[in-house]
């Protein structure tokens, strides 16, 4: 099976690129299941119903979140509501939502968990305590990570702990791709971050002169999405459904 991630989704502008984009990509790469980072998918971050029915019609399986999965809080209701979208999985116990989905295709079931990191984050549950209890729940061997963490090392480190223990692990957050794909220990397919969709010519989304604005004054800045041409970052893994183990993995740019 071959499994399309898509790295964080910023804005309009970001959705409705990778709407034009998204039904030529599964065709191109042949994919079975696609999973979508939607934390920043509605105008002004967070994740809204509207940016959450667009992503789910434009063909998401799956939509994973971050540090802002909460921002918006007139749609909470979302992470009960949609079984298909998740929040970090080691937000405290009683936190609206849930941290890991599970799609049965008929065929194969395949689980994506959510994990955010802790390192320059908020203090939520240490990550790997997180992942070593959801581990021992999960009934299939098709488990795809999403770890939104800001840190490279804590991400590399979660990648080397999981190393034959899923399938893959994607790093999200810092909105910009790396390229360290690798498959770990013949099993594990890796990347430190899988970027960002949206606008290219930005900082992280955000128009350019306004992020300068704030670092050079440290003054209060209303961020607005810059209007320059989009890009998609993301991965695509071939992976055998039979064992959960990852074949290959390939970062993918398209302009």
């Amino acid at each position: 099976m071959r499994l399309l991630f898509i790295g964080d989704v910023v804005g309009k502008e970001g959705c409705e690129f990778l709407a034009s984009k998204l039904s030529r990509i599964k065709s191109d790469y042949n994919i079975d299941f696609t999973v979508i980072n939607g934390e920043n998918s509605a105008s002004g971050n967070g994740i809204t119903k509207f940016s959450a029915n667009f992503l789910t019609n434009i063909g998401a399986d799956v939509i994973t979140t971050g540090n802002h999965a909460f921002k918006r809080r007139e749609s909470l209701d979302i992470f009960d509501e949609y079984e298909h979208i998740i929040r970090p999985l080691n937000y405290p116990e009683g936190v609206i939502g849930k941290g890991i989905c599970f799609v049965d295709t008929g065929n194969i079931k395949i689980a994506v968990v959510n994990l955010m990191g802790v390192v320059y984050m908020e203090p939520l549950e240490n990550p790997f305590f997180a992942i070593d209890k959801a581990l021992s729940e999960i009934d299939t061997s098709n488990i795809f990570v999403d770890f939104h963490a800001e840190a490279t090392a804590e991400k590399k480190a979660m990648g080397h702990y999981l190393t034959g223990r899923v399938t893959g692990l994607f790093g999200t957050h810092t909105h910009v791709q790396t390229s360290d794909e690798i498959i770990l220990g013949g099993h594990t397919a890796y990347i430190t971050d899988a970027g960002m969709t949206g606008a290219e010519l930005s900082v992280l989304g955000v128009r350019s002169d306004l992020a300068i604005e704030k670092q050079k004054y440290h003054f209060p800045v209303r961020f607005a999405e810059s209007g320059e041409p989009c890009f998609i970052n993301g991965v695509v893994v071939e992976f055998n459904e039979k064992n959960g183990k990852a074949l290959n993995i390939e970062r993918i740019i398209i302009r």
